[in-house]
């Protein structure tokens, strides 16, 4: 039985193992924390979305980011401080938006959305894995009438089976999530677009719940608050030199997938490979439910307020609203001005849901400049990449993951 060591325990290490499980591989995961899923996969928005798959990589973003560059409270704020791997990054995004790659990639990131979300339905049927799903749909909003006309121009390409575009009038809108109802903001939205087969769920749930079944029914090897020092090839063998508290360890294996977030980019320098993912910072807010009145004042849909670039989901009695991009480096602070526009969203939208208990959150999502996963080999024969989902990891990695294995079995 070949032995694999999976570097890092959030939803690409997770979906990565089981994947290899299911095909008979002897899995070491290995995190540096001393939880599973306590970076980017902890609270982040909560959308399976095939339908906010369409990549970055477009003019219009490249001018809102200029217009937004000073601005703290922007949907996309960038930091001018110095930094070589950022601006490399930010070249790279402009490279790619020249290519005009962006329908290409958009279609090719939507079919694998839908793969993946499949094969989340599935594991959580097959292993009884309970995360707060909920297949309702999402549900994007718009008060601005500019950015409703364009975004129901795409609809030429994007609607397909499995991501149905349906366009909605206002009073649709308020039909299909009744919790508009009760705000006097109501009336500024112009329409909706709704995807009716897309879903939600809490992502940290997810991962903690399959990790249990990955060690208790496929026997995997679950080391935390163990690091990663080094990736050799010795004898034919790949060896990982790891620390754990003050003690140092060598393992050999077959093969190696790092599915290690914004760290992979560091593996990635010391193995000699070429690559390019920078830390993209998002917040999100979960506020507590505890009250009635909260409960029936949520909304139940998954929403997407296009034209600021919000995501809400209903996670059992919480409610999760994530948003923005910051350009920062590896800087995972709070900072106030950027958690003040969601309490604002909420207030502004449902202004029943008290928002006096709730925890702010803020992770780095691993992006490349064409918003491309990378699952692709090192130039260390054996070691596999799984990283640079942005803010779609927890909407693609079911599939990216099939993707790797699929790799790994072509090789052996």
């Amino acid at each position: 039985m070949k032995k694999v060591a999976v570097i890092g325990a959030g939803i690409a290490g997770t979906t990565t193992a089981y994947a290899l499980l299911k095909k008979g591989y002897n899995v070491t995961i290995i995190d540096s924390r001393r939880y599973p899923a306590m970076a980017t996969s902890y609270a982040n928005g909560g959308q399976l979305s095939a339908s906010n798959a369409e990549t970055w990589n477009t003019p219009k973003n490249v001018m809102n980011g200029i217009k937004w560059m000073f601005k703290p409270d922007a949907p996309l704020l960038f930091n001018p401080s110095p930094e070589i791997q950022k601006y490399k990054w930010m070249m790279g995004f402009l490279w790619a938006t020249l290519k005009g790659e962006h329908k290409k990639n958009t279609l090719e990131t939507i079919d694998m959305a839908k793969k993946a979300r499949e094969t989340y339905f599935k594991i959580a049927e097959d292993e009884g894995i309970e995360f707060e799903l909920l297949k309702k749909g999402i549900l994007r909003f718009y008060d601005s009438e500019k950015e409703f006309k364009l975004d129901q121009a795409k609809k030429s390409w994007l609607d397909q089976e499995g991501m149905e575009w349906d366009t909605l009038t206002t009073e649709e809108v308020k039909e299909l999530e009744p919790a508009f109802k009760n705000n006097a903001n109501y009336e500024k939205i112009v329409g909706g677009i709704y995807t009716k087969s897309d879903a939600s769920g809490d992502i940290h749930k997810f991962c903690t719940n399959l990790e249990k079944v990955l060690v208790e029914k496929y026997s995997a090897n679950l080391q935390l608050n163990t690091t990663v020092e080094y990736i050799s090839r010795q004898k034919g063998e790949l060896v990982l030199t790891m620390r754990k508290e003050n003690e140092i360890m060598n393992d050999s294996f077959d093969n190696v997938v790092i599915c290690a977030g914004v760290g992979t980019q560091s593996f990635a320098s010391r193995l000699g490979d070429k690559m390019n993912i920078y830390p993209v910072k998002g917040y999100s807010i979960t506020i507590d439910l505890k009250d009635e009145i909260s409960k029936s004042c949520a909304p139940s849909v998954s929403l997407i307020d296009q034209p600021v670039k919000i995501v809400a989901s209903r996670l059992g009695d919480r409610f999760r609203v994530a948003g923005t991009a910051e350009l920062a480096g590896i800087n995972t602070d709070i900072r106030q001005n950027r958690i003040r526009p969601l309490l604002d969203w909420v207030e502004k939208y449902f202004p029943n849901v008290s928002t006096e208990t709730y925890t702010p959150w803020a992770g780095l999502r691993p992006m490349t400049p064409n918003m491309m996963p990378i699952t692709s080999e090192s130039r260390m024969k054996g070691v596999f990449y799984h990283a640079g989902h942005g803010h779609l990891g927890w909407t693609l990695s079911a599939e990216t993951a099939n993707q790797v294995v699929a790799k790994i079995e072509a090789g052996s």
